[in-house]
């Protein structure tokens, strides 16, 4: 039970190791706690997270673990060794740095060969298409650069992805955690009154009515709407699932702000394509050079992405790890930086990871100062810029 419960918490993406591990299991055979799932959640939680920030998510994953479980034998007597068998691929730093990365073309022709010289299923290599080794093919093991064939990726390192996946749309409705969100973005606003003259003009009618000889002269005036355009461009799946809630609570937020609202999704990268429907992106697209055709340059354009991936998706023909475009995902970012000289760039990831993600750095580089982090202070700044 507990080698799965460790499972599920680095697959809920937790930075727990097989030392940790193996701490918790030396302390339930010293007896240290109870067979109570309370106890068994705060020893746990002592010894697998040493980042007090992780505490939301490691709740979350031992909630959805030990849900219905009152209580935990915890008279382990399992053999050392045996678990560490079990566990073991972890790798080792100097593993890791003699770890050689192919270049692109070599990758993919030695993929190509791969394929027709494999029979069989390959598990622990450097070579084959396998699971939890070190070669550039297959899933669950490392190397800095690779095709994720198979099973869910561990190192965000791949520069493919062979698979049919399955987005989620952002919930435009999801509750506000803070007000502040919608407060932010106001900074982003210029009223103008439209449509029919619906709304009791107060100071209008007061004026009038006194003129009349205190006869009542109602006036109204057409109501006041936000006339800013925005188009918002939001990056979905992969490793935007850590955001989801962040950006839901965002979208639903721009959705209550700005009546003249246009989104669209996109993955890591914008290519010659978007779409409007995750369960129907594959077969209802909308060309990207119709989206700048359709929406002029009176509109703000926002892209919503994390823009962690690998660099290949930025710089080279064909680096999308869904299909092979044919133009590098930076000529369509100049593009729309160019046809929207009103654009910003929101980005959910923590600043602080900025510097550590090549990709980061070069959609920076492409854009330039507008790119800002998901908190208020960078909504402020984004909508200050928007409004210029």
């Amino acid at each position: 039970m507990l080698i799965d419960f460790f499972y599920s918490l680095r697959k809920a993406r937790l930075p727990v190791s097989l030392k940790e591990f193996l701490t918790l299991l030396e302390g339930l055979k010293a007896g240290v706690i109870g067979p109570s799932v309370d106890e068994f959640y705060q020893f746990a939680r002592l010894a697998l997270v040493k980042d007090e920030t992780l505490y939301d998510r490691f709740d979350r994953a031992f909630g959805a673990y030990f849900k219905g479980v009152e209580q935990i034998d915890v008279a382990l007597e399992l053999p050392e060794d045996w678990l560490r068998r079990t566990l073991e691929r972890e790798f080792t730093d100097e593993q890791r740095a003699a770890l050689e990365a192919m270049d692109w073309d070599e990758l993919m022709q030695t993929l190509q060969k791969r394929l027709e010289e494999q029979k069989e299923r390959h598990e622990g290599g450097s070579k084959w298409i396998g699971t939890n080794g070190t070669s550039p093919f297959g899933h669950g093991g490392v190397n800095p650069r690779g095709v994720r064939i198979g099973g869910p990726g561990r190192e965000k390192s791949a520069v493919k992805v062979w698979e049919r996946r399955a987005f989620k749309d952002y919930d435009d409705a999801a509750e506000l955690g803070s007000r502040a969100i919608q407060l932010a973005l106001r900074r982003l606003r210029r009223f103008a009154r439209e449509g029919a003259a619906e709304e009791l003009d107060l100071d209008t009618t007061i004026h009038a009515t006194a003129a009349n000889a205190g006869l009542l002269d109602i006036r109204f005036v057409p109501e006041r709407h936000n006339k800013v355009k925005l188009l918002l461009l939001m990056d979905v799946g992969g490793s935007m699932d850590e955001h989801v809630k962040a950006v839901e609570q965002l979208f639903s937020a721009v959705r209550s702000e700005f009546k003249h609202l246009e989104f669209y999704y996109f993955h890591n990268c914008v290519y010659d394509f978007v779409w409007k429907h995750n369960r129907r992106r594959h077969a209802e697209r909308t060309s990207t050079w119709d989206l700048m055709r359709t929406y002029n340059k009176d509109y703000r354009l926002v892209f919503v992405g994390d823009a962690t991936m690998s660099p290949y998706e930025i710089l080279q023909p064909g680096g999308s790890v869904e299909y092979h475009n044919e133009e590098p995902g930076a000529e369509w970012l100049q593009r729309l930086a160019h046809h929207y000289p009103h654009c910003a760039w929101i980005n959910p990831e923590p600043q602080g990871l900025w510097q550590y993600r090549q990709s980061i750095a070069l959609v920076q580089q492409i854009l330039g100062p507008r790119m800002f982090p998901l908190t208020l202070a960078g909504l402020e700044g984004a909508m200050r810029l928007l409004s210029k």
